[in-house]
């Protein structure tokens, strides 16, 4: 089969013939494992990251650090060889940190964070570092992380696009201070200039001028794992100044990290228990984190399920109802997509909010979403700032994934519920979820 004839087949969803009833492992967090390979190659010493995920985003990162000169060897125990390809138990990535440098070329896909995370990164380097990626890659808001970085001095060749794609002429160091940004279209470029800041010579402080923030659970894990390291972060959560961040200069130590399981992955298994009225259980859910997976639980209940941390992990269960939401999204908008299909198959209206940005994430995702769940018979319709949804009864057709993976998870909690569904370019998973199909289907077998 041709690379073509992978990308347009399509999928025939999986209907659910009754209640799932399943234990589901998901393998370890893009989120962290993205930030943990940045500091790591960013530390005095090696450090190792275990159970991290090894999927089209985190190679492409950890592909990119490897060209600035990192090493980063991946070993797998003969004994879990068989999970090793979603980042199992046996995985670990030893990263040894060296001289960055240039020249060099990144390949950042359409991993927002490796396109946002390594400009900074590059700015360290010895030599001009070229970043380019998909041509969707070329229209993803990079202003905020290009412009703060020429404030702190550092030289950018986007012929004033403020986009990919651009060179960093990166001089060894970089001073640091303080900088003004608006991080209104993306809590990632706060994050990125967080990451490397304790290598900048004065650290930083961020300001961040926008009217809104979307995703701040993202910047809490980043300040989280900042600290895990070893390094001093003042933060508003904290008692700082409201929309500063400051950083100071440090040595990052080397640590050896476990990532947690992708909880926003795990939201298409959770919603086939809602829409099942079944039951699944994800192993080794955090009892703590900043992912903002973890606000499933009180989402998912809301709209009619159930859920419990035991021993054995995350149990969620339906009960054969779903009901609509009006729920503000701003903090968790990654999950949209998702939220969107059950409630597609809701007993009432919903309405998702605080979501505007997502216009500009991997696809426009608001736009995206009308469109596809109207193509099956539904009624959604977009607002300023989200999506209202108003359940009709849905029939069988193809569903377009726009290269987005969360569109074409989103599609497949459809088609449980409704027969004939057909997923254009599944394998789009491969982006956070490389074996997406096989779970699915195993799900439904158990």
């Amino acid at each position: 089969m041709t690379e073509s004839s992978v990308h347009t087949a399509h999928w025939p969803a999986p209907y659910a013939s009754g209640a799932v009833d399943a234990t589901v492992t998901v393998p370890g967090s893009k989120s962290v494992t993205n930030r943990g390979l940045v500091l790591a190659a960013l530390a005095a010493e090696p450090g190792w990251l275990r159970r991290p995920l090894r999927s089209r985003d985190t190679l492409l990162m950890a592909d990119a650090l490897r060209a600035l000169g990192v090493r980063i060897e991946e070993t797998v125990s003969s004994s879990s060889a068989a999970v090793s390809a979603t980042g199992g138990t046996g995985e670990a990535w030893r990263v040894i940190p060296a001289g960055l440098h240039g020249p060099a070329t990144v390949d950042v896909g359409n991993a927002g964070t490796v396109m946002r995370f390594l400009p900074p990164v590059a700015a360290l380097a010895d030599g001009p570092v070229r970043f380019d990626g998909d041509p969707r890659s070329y229209e993803r808001p990079l202003h905020g992380v290009v412009d703060a970085l020429r404030a702190l001095g550092t030289r950018i060749d986007d012929e004033g696009r403020g986009a990919l794609p651009l060179t960093v002429h990166g001089s060894g160091a970089l001073d640091g201070g303080r900088v003004e940004i608006d991080a209104s279209s993306s809590s990632q470029f706060i994050s990125a200039l967080l990451l490397s800041a304790p290598r900048f010579n004065q650290g930083v402080e961020v300001r961040h001028t926008g009217a809104t923030l979307p995703s701040l659970p993202h910047i809490r894990m980043t300040v989280d794992m900042l600290r895990a390291v070893g390094a001093q972060v003042d933060e508003p959560e904290t008692g700082g100044e409201p929309n500063v961040w400051r950083v100071s200069p440090s040595a990052l130590l080397g640590r050896d990290l476990t990532v947690e399981p992708d909880l926003s992955n795990a939201q298409p298994f959770l919603a086939a228990a809602l829409v099942t009225g079944g039951r699944v259980t994800i192993p080794d859910w955090p009892a703590r984190t900043t992912q903002p997976g973890d606000a499933l639980r009180e989402i998912f209940t809301a709209m009619g399920g159930g859920c419990a941390l035991t021993e054995h992990g995350l149990e969620f269960t339906g009960t054969g109802r779903i009901h609509g939401i009006d729920v503000d999204l701003s903090e968790v908008g990654e999950l949209t997509p998702g939220i969107a299909a059950v409630a597609a198959l809701a007993d009432s209206p919903s309405t998702l909010r605080g979501v505007a940005h997502l216009r500009l994430h991997e696809t426009d995702r608001l736009a995206a979403l009308t469109a596809e769940i109207n193509g099956l018979g539904g009624d959604v319709s977009e607002t300023e700032d989200g999506l209202r949804i108003r359940p009709r009864p849905l029939h069988g057709g193809v569903f377009h994934t726009y290269d987005d993976h969360r569109m074409a998870t989103a599609g497949s909690v459809i088609g449980l519920a409704v027969d004939g569904v057909q997923i254009e370019n599944v394998a789009t998973t491969a982006k956070t979820l490389p074996d997406f199909t096989e779970m699915w289907t195993e799900m439904l077998k158990a």
